[in-house]
Parts: C-alpha cells; sequence; structure tokens
C-alpha cells in the first residue's frame, strides 16, 4: 500500500494507494499518525478511489483516526468509495463512523469551500 498526502487550507487529503489489510494496517497509520497531531488541520479527508480492498484491522485504525480528530473537534470523511469497499462500509455499519462522499471535490466543500476552492485552484 502507498499513501500520499496533501494539504488544502485546513484539510487534509490522504490518499491511500492498494489494500489496507494486515500487512498495510501499521504503515497506513504511521502515515495518519502526524496529521493527527497536527492542531492546525481541523479535517482529514481520506481519497479512497485507490483503495481496493480494507480489512477489520484497516477500520480499527479509522476508528482510532476518527476518535483522535473528534476530542478535538475536527473531521474525518472518506470519498470516492470503489463498489466493494462501500459494500464493506455499509455491512461494517462505518458509514456511521465517518462521513462518506462520492468524490473528493464533494467532501471538501463540505468540509470546507477554502480548502475546496484551493483544491479546484491545483
Amino acid at each position: 500500500m502507498q499513501i500520499a498526502s496533501r494539504t488544502y487550507d485546513t484539510i487534509v487529503v490522504a490518499t491511500p494507494v492498494g489494500r489496507i489489510d494486515q500487512a498495510a494496517a501499521a504503515p497506513f497509520e504511521q502515515a495518519l499518525a502526524p496529521h493527527l497531531a497536527d492542531g492546525a488541520v481541523e479535517g482529514l479527508v481520506l481519497d479512497f478511489g485507490g483503495v481496493e480492498y480494507i480489512s477489520s484491522i484497516g477500520l480499527r485504525v479509522l476508528m482510532v483516526a476518527s476518535k483522535s480528530l473528534r476530542r478535538r473537534k475536527a473531521r474525518i470523511a472518506v470519498a470516492a468509495m470503489r463498489p466493494v469497499v462501500a459494500e464493506i462500509f455499509k455491512i461494517s455499519r462505518f458509514d456511521a463512523v465517518v462521513e462518506v462522499f462520492p468524490s473528493l471535490r464533494g467532501a471538501l466543500s463540505v468540509l470546507s469551500p477554502a480548502a475546496r476552492d484551493a483544491f479546484d485552484a491545483g
């Protein structure tokens, strides 16, 4: 699994690619950790367009991230999920744990119009 991130205004967009399973959970958690600790980050959007699968241990990483962000009134969202990942979220009721959006731009529009504008500007 690979993960890249980019900041738009006060929103971080993290883009993992591949499977978030037992082997990838620790690197995924480590990649998110700096953003969770950064008090200037008001939201984290995970662009899941490149995620092929997420296991229960991957969902656990998202649960921990969600709790960490919510403690300081920041938001977490997942965008652009593939159908198989969306089904996993639905079955596990994880769509009630994190905000879910059909597109990255849509998530940014709701979380921060300024971040959406920065995203649009490139």
